[in-house]
């Protein structure tokens, strides 16, 4: 009997140290399907030299198959997948355009025009884009707070319209930030668009996150206080 205790012991232990995290669970398809392709991406054009075309091409491998994956096996569209694939597809239709120094960086700013264009879309249906990258950090791992966030995207209306805003106002930072770029680079000096894209896209994150804490926060009081109710 004390073999057979013992044996289940080590079963259940094995199998609670084989579980994931959840905070490592809800981080790894952002990690999956968004760092991927950008580190392939990146490896493939400056490490190894390929052309940007070929970086953008065998980038998009891996995003492509996930989104088949999820089409096929769960019948579910992998939005951060999709979506990479859809910025990966856009550059390359883009690399077509060459030549004129103020083309090649408003080509640039396209890229993040779409990547917002996909966001402010995304804050019309159920599943707003920017939910999945805030979940980890209101959450923060917790079971209690995992299974709170369910119930409310499931059933709270204020949630739910707090995880629109939110997507709303990182989809209008990174468009108001293209748009810049787009008019700069067709005003400014060149050689003053080289630095000042970095700037605007910087600042479009600084913007994002600051300005997502009207919508963060109340979403973070609601989590906590319905897993304290749970």
């Amino acid at each position: 009997m004390s073999q057979i205790a013992a044996a289940n012991a080590v079963t259940a232990g094995t199998a609670t140290a084989k579980a994931p995290h959840p905070l490592v669970r809800t981080l790894r398809p952002l990690a999956v399907d968004i760092a991927g392709p950008l580190a392939a991406f990146y490896l493939l054009r400056s490490g190894l030299g390929a052309s940007e075309f070929a970086a953008l091409a065998w980038s998009s491998a891996f995003p492509v198959a996930r989104t088949v994956l999820g089409l096929v096996k769960d019948r579910t569209l992998n939005r951060f997948a999709a979506l990479m694939l859809g910025v990966n597809l856009v550059g390359l239709v883009l690399t077509t355009v060459s030549g004129d120094a103020r083309l090649m960086l408003a080509k640039e700013a396209v890229l993040s025009g779409f990547m917002a264009l996909a966001i402010l879309g995304s804050a019309l249906t159920a599943r707003p884009l920017m939910s999945a990258a805030l979940r980890p950090f209101l959450t923060k791992g917790e079971a209690a707070r995992e299974a709170a966030w369910d119930r409310l995207a499931a059933g709270s209306r204020p949630f739910r319209r707090y995880e629109r805003l939110f997507s709303v106002i990182w989809g209008s930072a990174l468009l108001a930030e293209c748009v810049a770029r787009v008019v700069g680079a067709f005003t400014l000096p060149v050689a003053t668009m080289v630095w000042l894209s970095t700037v605007l896209l910087v600042g479009a994150i600084v913007a994002g996150s600051m300005l997502g804490q009207a919508a963060a926060q109340p979403m973070e009081k609601l989590v906590r206080t319905e897993a304290a109710a749970a």
